[in-house]
């Protein structure tokens, strides 16, 4: 089944709702979905150049996604001594060394529907949810999520603790994007549907959300969300967490500030030295 047809069938079969359980090919369908999903061949966002943000949300892969929670039933899932019970049609996925990814014990798990490159390396413990795409030579440090259709690019590298937001619904929502070359600190979040350009790097605790000003020092300006586009870190952006004053009402006469972050500097040779401690890990 190629890719359009693979669209019509999907888009057909999440119209007909709960009828779809009837339909002898629903299930036939899903999975074909699911695999094209784990090897790269659909995706829930693609780069598109002429599109504002240079992404676009592919909202059938979501559809399809959301098909396989409707069609699936629950089971139990012995791993380990432990036991689980989620739906059968996204059971853990299972690599072989042939693939080229780590998955180093100590408790981490990759959903089936993701995307997981060759190079990708997972330190215990970590997730990544359906519908992600984790591009090559990217780490996955520890206790670090990658929600579902949540897109990370090449040699990214996703320090312990960082959060990865994912989207499902509405079907039509942007997706976390995290570009090439990216470091993300030590518990960041990015929610909401952000986008990181290439090489930016995110310091530790840095938060990013659809509501979060940013603080453009090196260039004089406030990046924000508006309207459909979501909020763009620029490419080789050192963003760190800050903090700005309220300047009226109980919250000056108090001396209170609110989180804010900001862009102290574009990356350079130094900056590069800095990131460049994580190629030692690998």
């Amino acid at each position: 089944m190629n890719p359009g047809e693979l669209q019509e069938a999907i888009e057909r079969l999440f119209a007909a709702g709960p009828a779809a359980h009837a339909d002898p090919q629903a299930m036939e369908t899903f999975l074909a979905l699911r695999a094209a999903l784990e090897g790269g061949q659909v995706r829930a966002a693609s780069p598109d150049s002429a599109s504002p943000s240079g992404w676009r949300v592919n909202p059938w892969v979501k559809r399809g996604i959301l098909l396989g929670f409707r069609l699936g039933a629950l089971e139990e899932m012995p791993a380990s001594g432990l036991s689980f019970v989620d739906k059968h049609t996204y059971p853990v996925r299972q690599f072989q060394p042939a693939d080229g990814v780590r998955v180093v014990p100590g408790g981490s798990s990759i959903r089936a529907g993701a995307f997981v490159a060759r190079g990708v390396v997972c330190m215990p413990p970590m997730y990544i949810n359906t519908g992600a795409y984790v591009d090559e030579g990217t780490m996955v440090d520890s206790h670090a999520l990658v929600g579902s259709c949540a897109q990370i690019g090449k040699r990214v590298h996703l320090s312990a603790g960082a959060q990865i937001g994912g989207v499902l619904e509405p079907v039509n929502a942007n997706p976390v994007v995290i570009e090439d070359d990216v470091l993300v600190g030590g518990n960041c979040g990015v929610y909401e549907g952000a986008i990181v350009r290439k090489g930016a790097v995110l310091a530790a605790g840095t938060i990013l959300t659809r509501g979060t000003p940013v603080f453009d020092v090196a260039r004089g300006e406030v990046l924000r969300a508006s309207g459909e586009m979501p909020l763009i870190i620029p490419g080789n952006a050192v963003v760190v967490p800050g903090a700005r004053a309220v300047n009226k009402g109980k919250g000056q006469e108090w001396g209170l500030s609110l989180y804010a972050a900001a862009i102290v500097k574009y990356r350079d040779e130094k900056t590069d030295l800095s990131a460049a401690l994580e190629d030692l890990l690998r």
